[in-house]
């Protein structure tokens, strides 16, 4: 996948491409498109472009019926009144729940800053996907973005960890959804000198890595 950004400096540029796309600064080869060249008064943004390996594309299935067809124009409708047009495709369907994926020139805006703008968007979705008599909960995604948050997100959380079995003291992580946060939960619970906690209130809640100093039954 290729993807460009611009920022004031070719840090911000990159910091941009890190948080839009999920990943880690190891994880890009950044290619520099244009330096920020001098006006008369103030310097020109720097533009880069950045390179990641492709995730396996999934096959698109059809859709099975009536109601998957709304959900899918529903999707696609959001994002074109947004002015971001796109597809939306359903990439897997299980019993409790279906994917969809985005496909759209403007997947950097769709996902927002820490997938927030994805996440409305699918709460939106999910509103309208009960309405429309769908029983199963739809996790709405662009290019891959959640899979690469998520891989991200479990070593952000054992690196915390172990930086809290040296240091001893309890560690705050960046605020995250339930599902961010019921990720960390799991991916910590080998660690049996590790404990952790949600604290905060409303839908994006910090977790509270803590050292317990000897383990647990």
């Amino acid at each position: 996948m290729v993807k460009e950004f611009e920022g004031k400096t070719e840090t911000e540029a990159i910091e941009k491409a890190i948080e839009s796309l999920g990943i880690e600064r190891d994880e890009i080869d950044v290619e520099i498109l244009e330096e920020g060249k001098k006006g008369l008064f103030k310097k020109g943004p720097v533009k880069i472009r950045v390179h990641i390996q492709d995730i396996m594309e999934e096959e698109s299935l059809p859709p099975e019926d009536e109601v998957e067809e709304k959900i899918i124009a529903f999707t696609e409708t959001c994002i074109e009144k947004m002015g971001f047009p796109g597809e939306a495709h359903i990439v897997f369907r299980e019993e409790r729940k279906i994917g969809l994926d985005i496909e759209s020139g403007h997947t950097g805006i769709l996902i927002g800053r820490k997938g927030k703008n994805l996440d409305a968007l699918q709460l939106l979705v999910n509103v309208f996907a009960g309405r429309a008599g769908s029983i199963k909960r739809i996790i709405l995604d662009a290019e891959g973005y959640r899979l690469r948050r998520e891989e991200t997100l479990v070593r952000l959380a054992r690196r915390a960890a172990e930086q809290v079995r040296r240091s001893q003291r309890s560690k705050l992580l960046e605020p995250m959804n339930p599902f961010e946060r019921r990720l960390v939960h799991t991916s910590l619970n080998d660690m049996r000198d590790i404990d952790t906690k949600s604290e905060g209130e409303g839908l994006y809640k910090q977790v509270r890595i803590i050292y317990r100093g000897h383990y647990r039954d």
